[in-house]
């Protein structure tokens, strides 16, 4: 969805056409954070424009009031995309003390063998060494694939957002040259 809307914004067409374009937009287009940031500010940028002319003051605060309405609706779209990387991040940070915390109770178990059999040979302790090292192989298996995950989402996540500002940094360019243009 996000390259569609992309291409069509840097093709160099008109904003306004493909505003008017879009308005008709399919319905799975509503999900797209670029698409919802291009058409608020264009809905704000179309209800300054029905008002008339306006003083260079009024023009200004216009534009910084587009510019706050869509790094607004920038962050928004962020956290909403953000909104699971907590438990990721807990579950890869977590994940190797619950396995230690099984090591540590499989070395108590060895313990406790040794002293109920009074006998420190290796059939006795092996059964509970071998919890111990299943439950650290198990918070391994947790945390790694959580944690690459997490690397993986996050810088995905940290270029979308780039692109959204470049989305707004474009969209508020367009804005200031029309302002600019106004008589």
């Amino acid at each position: 969805m996000a390259q569609t809307f992309e291409q069509a914004f840097w093709s160099g067409g008109s904003l306004d056409t493909l505003y008017d374009r879009l308005r008709i937009h399919p319905p799975t287009l509503h999900a797209d954070p670029f698409f919802n940031v291009f058409c608020a500010a264009m809905r704000e940028w179309r209800a300054a424009q029905a008002k008339g002319k306006l003083s260079t003051n009024m023009r200004r605060s216009r534009h910084r009031r587009l510019e706050r309405l869509m790094h607004a609706t920038v962050v928004r779209k962020m956290d909403a995309l953000e909104g699971r990387m907590g438990f990721l991040a807990s579950v890869g940070s977590v994940s190797p003390f619950v396995g230690l915390f099984g090591t540590v109770w499989g070395i108590m178990n060895s313990f406790r063998a040794i002293a109920v059999a009074k006998n420190t040979h290796l059939t006795v302790v092996a059964p509970a060494i071998a919890e111990a090292l299943f439950a650290t192989a198990l918070g391994l298996v947790a945390a790694i694939p959580a944690v690459m995950a997490y690397n993986k989402i996050s810088g995905d996540l940290s270029h979308y957002g780039n692109r959204l500002d470049s989305l707004v940094e474009e969209v508020s360019s367009f804005i200031a040259r029309q302002l600019e243009e106004e008589p």
